[in-house]
């Protein structure tokens, strides 16, 4: 079997193509080659489809596939652009769209692939429901055999998952934990999330690939584990052994706080509370389960963070507004009391 990955080498798509080579998998990794080192075995080619349209048709020509990843699409011209390329030149076309895509508020915290999708709230999730309207129409009139899947959120040992951080991702977060300071938990910390490590979501995904039941169809991976936010980052703390000193802040009072904006991936995302039922997925792939724990998953996350300083960027401005929310916080709090 061959497969072309379109990128290949980010959180999701890293563990699919170890995956796939363990396999037997023919893989062809189409990408800007920065981390393809990685990946022994695999036919890598060096272009940047997003910028070089041509030099990527030139690359391609004359190659069909078995199945076709695009791991990096986000806007609907980048999926036109793939039907173009791929249009009988592949038996499946797998597109990433995003578990964000489902219907915010929920009117059911309980959520499936016949969830309406609708986010008023985050352009990211418009733009891929936008995509997979394109690729089902392609579908239903041409019979280009798509797949649509979608993740929530899906983490590896390189960054550690939480609700708030700054721009430079959770390491400063961590680093509070570390260093006894409070953090800021969005909301009272109990609303329900779904954590998936991205092992368990390559052994489904590759389940999906020449999958002739998924043809046609969208799906989502995630774990089965449902977990409140307090105890995402309890058992963080934990793992750490350090104690949690927790300050819950509302996600409006965040957003409206600036200069970070908190709009999509919170508001429109993390601040919902959503348990995904994999019925679906589990008879399309039906040997699958989700193994790694969120407490043993994110404790080699936690174990590779702290050996590794590249993972460690620090964000002194996020570490400053995090004081200053929680002091703002505190002093309202002591003027209600007098």
């Amino acid at each position: 079997m061959k497969a072309l990955f379109i990128g290949g080498t980010g959180t999701i798509s890293t563990a699919v193509s170890k995956k796939l080579l363990e396999k037997g998998w023919e893989l062809f990794l189409l990408n800007r080659g920065s981390r393809n080192e990685m990946f022994g075995g695999a036919t890598h080619i060096s272009c940047d489809i997003n910028n070089n349209i041509e030099e990527a048709m030139d690359r391609l020509a004359g190659l069909t596939f078995d199945v076709v990843v695009d791991f990096i699409a986000f806007v609907p011209e980048q999926v036109e652009r793939d039907f173009r390329l791929f249009n009988g030149k592949t038996k499946q076309f797998i597109f990433i769209s995003s578990a964000s895509a489902y219907q915010k508020p929920s009117s059911d915290y309980r959520i499936n692939e016949a969830t309406p999708l609708a986010n008023p709230f985050w352009e990211y999730s418009r733009n891929k429901i936008a995509c997979e309207e394109f690729l089902l129409r392609m579908y239903r009139e041409q019979g280009f055999p798509i797949t649509i899947v979608r993740p929530s959120h899906t983490y590896d040992e390189r960054s550690v998952p939480l609700g708030v951080h700054g721009k430079e991702g959770s390491w400063q977060v961590v680093k509070r934990i570390l260093e006894g300071k409070p953090v800021i938990i969005h909301g009272d910390g109990l609303s329900l999330w779904t954590m998936t490590h991205n092992s368990d979501f390559a052994a489904a995904f590759v389940g999906l690939m020449g999958n002739i039941h998924a043809i046609g169809e969208a799906v989502q991976i995630t774990s089965d584990e449902t977990l409140t936010w307090n105890q995402i980052y309890e058992t963080i703390a934990s793992i750490l052994n350090r104690p949690l000193k927790a300050v819950h802040v509302s996600s409006d009072f965040l957003n409206a706080a600036g200069p970070y904006s908190f709009i999509g991936g919170l508001i429109g995302d993390k601040a919902n509370s959503v348990v995904f039922d994999n019925a679906k997925l589990k008879r399309l792939v039906p040997d699958f389960t989700a193994r790694v724990r969120f407490d043993q998953g994110i404790k080699n996350t936690l174990d590779f963070v702290l050996s590794h300083t590249e993972c460690q960027k620090e964000d002194p401005d996020f570490d400053r507004w995090c004081d200053r929310i929680i002091e703002v916080r505190e002093k309202a709090l002591a003027e209600l009391r007098n």
